[in-house]
């Protein structure tokens, strides 16, 4: 098994305090003081990890009465997720936000490992070419769809 590195630690901690609640107030300060790391590091963590294209909603106050308030977007049942995921995606997707709903959809049990890393390599800006955006958000409709049959 290998090492965590900080940020995976920071996000697992995140993750069980969801968990347990379903909404963690968070103080970028306290979180810093009880990893070790400057409040930089935390604002990566969630800025890079707790996305909404990864199902979280984030709010934030800054300064000395400031919080990170971090929730886990539910839904009833697979069918309603989906729906809501094609009814909002655009008319372009990029790598990174096709990355993140590939993993969200593996994490929800809809998608398998193997499944995810596929689509992911299959839909690299490289392998797309020039309307790579373009061509990712058609697929990534094509793809919801025949998970919602599928669900």
């Amino acid at each position: 098994m290998g090492t965590k590195n900080t940020s995976d630690s920071i996000e697992a901690y995140i993750k069980e305090l969801l968990a347990g609640m379903g909404i963690a107030e968070l103080r970028r300060s306290e979180l810093a003081a009880i990893f070790k790391v400057v409040p930089s590091q935390i604002n990566y963590v969630i800025k890079t990890r707790f996305t909404e294209s990864r199902g979280y909603v984030v709010e934030s106050k800054r300064g000395g009465g400031g919080y990170i308030r971090i929730g886990k977007i539910e839904f009833s049942d697979h069918h309603e997720f989906l729906q809501d995921l094609r009814a909002n995606i655009g008319e372009r997707i990029s790598q990174q936000f096709f990355e993140d709903l590939m993993l969200m959809l593996q994490e929800r049990d809809i998608l398998t490992k193997r499944e995810a890393l596929l689509l992911i390599s299959s839909n690299l800006d490289s392998i797309l070419g020039e309307k790579a955006d373009k061509i990712r958000a058609n697929v990534l409709v094509a793809i919801l769809q025949q998970l919602d049959r599928k669900g």
